[in-house]
């Protein structure tokens, strides 16, 4: 047999993905570690969707989506930017990951690079990779509240960096970038004539300070990603958005005919639904999230393993550096021996070397437990600060 694609066998395999693989071989493990909402989809959203599977909304769309889906994305995000958007603005896809590898493989050449944020989303690695383009990390530093520092950046531009990506709010840190960052990061991308690629996937989920879609800044350059997985628990229905000019919505149009067609008809319909109906059930689960932000900073904060407050999404780095051993090995070992599933940092960047990642998308007595297994494994493997280790004996 012909050997398989050495392309497809170089991209690296989501220590996200590693560690629930194994957690599910085992018994009594709390979930920590992957962005799911704990919440169901709301019901009126779930009746939208059946009730156009029985109109016949079960057909192909339109690559790009459905006029109802595309007009109201639109409508929604005249009010955000501030200005008027188009239904031909608007690209639907099979999920917001669809939606950054299409604008991905719309935009680069091979050779390309793209800025990406480390730490960072690992599938973005993945997906630049495939469009054979170079993935180059800039540095988020938990001193610096995981914010960019505009100048680092700068210094990894290239005359072949063609995109700038940034996660706001971040997955993830929880950082949630303050109006004059944004506003600094669209300069810099106009200054070397770069696309932004805004993942703004979390962008309803902000406990301090306000978030401000980069797209407000700059009409032209920037690319806006979201949908509706985060916002109202739809992760399985799959579907997200980009909005950009028409040329490039009909251009990614290509890609999807060749990538998936078009998005589910009926996710369609329920997405819809979620975006002109009633928000209540979004601020009940953002509420939710910040309370168990809150409860995860009065237990980890006062040993020293909480490094940065997360401001936004739903998650939160716990700093296990200490304990000198390597991010892979902590889950394993956090897993074998507390039974608590967490993400390694290593596979968001190289900045979260010896971190984790925990999402608090989960009940809160689980939370809270599986903080407390933390605490004890860190005690027990040298990784709390001299000053902390004594009063969590106590």
């Amino acid at each position: 047999m012909k050997p398989r694609s050495a392309l497809a066998e170089s991209l690296p395999r989501s220590g996200i993905r590693e560690v629930m693989d194994l957690a599910r071989q085992m018994d009594d493990v709390i979930v920590l570690v992957v962005g799911e909402p704990s919440f169901n989809t709301p019901a009126h959203i779930i009746d939208a969707a059946a009730k156009a599977a029985h109109a016949g909304t079960t057909k192909y769309t339109p690559n790009s989506g459905l006029p109802g889906i595309k007009t109201a994305v639109a409508e929604r995000y005249s009010k955000k930017f501030g200005r008027p958007v188009t239904p031909a603005e608007v690209l639907v896809t099979a999920g917001a990951v669809n939606a950054l590898a299409a604008i991905v493989a719309a935009i680069a050449e091979e050779g390309d690079e793209i800025l990406i944020p480390d730490p960072g989303w690992p599938n973005y690695v993945s997906m630049i990779g495939l469009a054979r383009t170079v993935a180059v990390r800039f540095p988020l530093r938990p001193e610096r509240g995981y914010l960019p520092d505009i100048a680092e950046i700068e210094a990894q531009i290239t005359p072949r960096t063609k995109a700038l990506v940034i996660n706001n709010p971040s997955n993830p840190t929880g950082a949630v970038f303050p109006e004059e960052t944004v506003r600094e990061l669209v300069a810099l991308a106009a200054k070397h004539d770069l696309w932004l690629i805004s993942d703004e996937i979390y962008e309803d989920l902000v406990f301090e300070g306000e978030h401000f879609p980069a797209a407000r800044f700059d009409a032209e350059r920037v690319i806006t990603i979201s949908g509706v997985s985060k916002s109202y628990a739809m992760t399985g229905w799959r579907i997200g958005w980009a909005i950009t000019n028409p040329e490039l919505v009909a251009l990614c149009g290509k890609i999807q005919e060749a990538l998936v067609s078009c998005p589910s008809s009926v996710s369609q319909a329920a997405a819809e639904a979620a975006v002109r109906g009633p928000q209540d059930a979004v601020e009940e689960m953002r509420v939710a999230y910040q309370r168990r932000r809150d409860l995860v900073r009065e237990l980890l904060e006062p040993v020293g393993l909480l490094p940065t407050i997360p401001a936004g999404a739903f998650y939160a780095m716990v700093d296990l550096r200490g304990a000198g051993i390597a991010s892979r090995d902590l889950s394993r070992l956090l897993l074998e021996e507390e039974h608590v599933a967490v993400a390694p940092g290593s596979t968001f960047g190289d900045v979260a070397e010896g971190m984790v990642r925990i999402s608090l998308a989960t009940a809160d007595d689980d939370l809270a437990e599986g903080c407390r297994r933390i605490i004890r494994f860190a005690e027990r493997r040298g990784a709390l600060p001299v000053a902390t280790a004594a009063a969590a004996r106590v």
